[in-house]
């Protein structure tokens, strides 16, 4: 008897893409599993122009896909994880997290040249607090101006002259086969720290999911789950939590598990840019990840992280 197995996803491109990617994984782990999947929009799919951080987060990208899993018409949910809450309600978990893409922000120019190519007071279109504060600091005389919409609707408004440069996830752009676009300059997580889970994704299911008890299913979902991307998502998630930060937080965290030791970086921004603090630490790569992001969380605090959370 052929299982099926329910993927719900948000409706865009990129994310159909990523639902899509799970799908194929899924098929070719698990050759007896019939997998579908079911787009289904959500809030923040509709609300195109206002600011995330204004009308309820990124947990708008997600509360549709959630209350889909109560209502059991899907079976797993597939998010970009770095809209996930750092703590997820009790009545969910995530089953596996797939290798990493590209987790670096791009700079994609009207000219060749990256950073320093950009005329004095350019436009620079994000919505991202994180990015603006990043991109102030690298280049103070740059014009901030707000930009959402998917992918596409990006590039056509960088092409248009709306902006000189925009900042997008070199995830994406991978993922939607975008990443040969004309003067895209990777941006360096050493000078230009990503999200938390940035390029990563989240596979979402019921606490107490019956589906899972699949022997075939649950055989699936571990193969398809990445121990290094998992370490570091977790080490990045648990910093987001102890110090109480959420998705739309101006802050950038980075995992990275190389030669047996895990790494964890952070920068944090008042709201309003004035203030800023970052932070660094590592541990041995076998311990648990966890523990290193509420280590580095608790030392941020200690330096005055929640003042920067709540600063004006």
């Amino acid at each position: 008897m052929t299982t099926t197995l329910r993927i719900g996803s948000r409706p865009s491109a990129l994310a159909l893409a990523q639902s899509t990617l799970i799908r194929d994984s899924l098929h070719q782990l698990a050759p007896g599993l019939t997998v579908e999947v079911v787009p289904i929009s959500t809030t923040g799919d509709k609300l195109t122009t206002a600011s995330l951080a204004r009308v309820g987060g990124k947990g708008l990208f997600i509360r549709e896909l959630e209350q889909a899993l109560s209502d059991k018409r899907i079976d797993l949910a597939v998010h970009s994880m770095k809209d996930l809450p750092a703590i997820l309600p009790s009545q969910y978990r995530i089953a596996a997290v797939p290798a990493r893409e590209n987790p670096h922000d791009a700079l994609i120019s009207r000219s060749d040249g990256g950073w320093a190519a950009l005329k004095p007071g350019a436009r620079l279109g994000t919505s991202s607090s994180r990015r603006r504060l990043q991109a102030l600091r690298l280049r103070p005389d740059l014009e901030i101006l707000p930009l959402r919409g998917n992918v596409d609707t990006r590039l056509k408004r960088l092409a248009d002259g709306d902006f000189d440069a925009i900042i997008l996830a070199m995830a994406g752009l991978r993922r939607l086969g975008r990443a040969d676009v004309a003067n895209l300059t990777e941006l360096d997580e050493q000078a230009f720290i990503p999200s938390a889970a940035q390029g990563a994704l989240a596979l979402e299911v019921l606490t107490d999911s019956k589906l899972l008890g699949s022997s075939e299913i649950d055989d699936a979902l571990a193969r398809l789950n990445d121990p290094k991307t998992e370490a570091e998502v977790v080490a990045e998630r648990s910093l987001l939590a102890t110090i109480g930060a959420s998705c739309v937080s101006p802050i950038g965290v980075k995992g990275t598990l190389a030669d047996g030791r895990l790494t964890l970086r952070a920068i944090l921004f008042s709201l309003d840019g004035a203030r800023s603090l970052a932070e660094s630490t590592e541990q041995n790569g076998d311990a648990d990840a966890a523990t290193l992001g509420i280590a580095l969380g608790n030392r941020m605090l200690e330096s005055g992280a929640a003042e920067l959370i709540g600063h004006e």
